[in-house]
């Protein structure tokens, strides 16, 4: 069994974000078991396919998530590459129909065209990073496997990340909410802010998951810097023979 490159107190991110997906899921998930369209969160009178499909966005979705962050677990993927690989094809399984359903959903908008597009766009997106990432496992090249994968699940968490966004637009574009004020359920500002949550959303996490995957970390930074200039160093100290006379390269000697 191989070793965790780094200890677990430097993979604290993997708790919270652990935390905020079980917290979605007992929230969202329990509303839909029942198959009951009463009970959704959104309104389900957008035509035959949107329940059916939102069900299955729901369901395959909920399975993918908990695996997607198992899969980010780099101590799990170091000490238990088994359950790594197993909960990698459980996650490109489950994204798929997930994706898929999504592509559905996202052609009945509440929030007008806006909407609309963005949430095509972070399916259509979502799709091919994920086929991206497991293409490139497939050919064993894992780092850009990792890079794929991080940009796939940047895309799945937006919908837990759309929670807290909807509620910082809505503080943006009706403030009144914070007044008291009674908004109807039909008012434009609404509409605008669901929008506006759903480019957000996903956007925001694109970019975090770029700057994961570009940053240079400092301290790998600074250890190759440190071998570049041991390796240096070395190369230019004379090694003393066993007469005591110094041995240094050719075109040193001849100096």
């Amino acid at each position: 069994m191989s070793t965790s490159p780094r200890p677990l107190a430097r993979q604290w991110w993997v708790f919270p974000l652990a935390a905020a997906t079980v917290i979605f899921l007992v929230t969202a998930l329990p509303r839909y078991v029942g198959l009951d369209p009463s009970q959704s969160l959104v309104p389900t009178d957008r035509g035959p396919a949107f329940y059916p499909a939102l069900v299955t966005h729901i369901f395959f979705g909920s399975v993918m998530l908990c695996c997607g962050v198992l899969q980010l677990w780099p101590w799990l993927r170091s000490n238990h590459p088994r359950v790594h690989r197993w909960t990698g094809r459980t996650y490109v399984v489950t994204a798929i129909p997930t994706g898929v359903a999504a592509l559905v959903t996202s052609q009945f908008p509440a929030a007008g065209p806006s909407q609309q597009v963005g949430n095509t766009f972070l399916a259509v997106l979502f799709l091919l990073f994920t086929v991206l990432g497991y293409r490139a496992a497939r050919q064993r090249r894992f780092r850009d496997h990792r890079e794929w994968m991080y940009r796939s699940y940047a895309m799945a968490f937006s919908i837990v990340a759309n929670r807290f966004w909807g509620m910082v637009m809505i503080l943006i574009f009706v403030p009144e909410v914070m007044t008291g004020a009674d908004i109807g359920t039909e008012d434009p500002t609404l509409a605008s802010a669901a929008a506006a949550s759903a480019w957000v959303s996903w956007v925001v996490n694109l970019l975090i998951a770029e700057w994961i995957i570009h940053r240079k970390p400092r301290r790998r930074t600074e250890r190759a810097g440190q071998a570049s200039a041991s390796r240096s160093v070395e190369r230019q100290t004379p090694v003393s023979s066993s007469s005591g006379i110094s041995t240094l390269p050719p075109s040193k000697a001849t100096s």
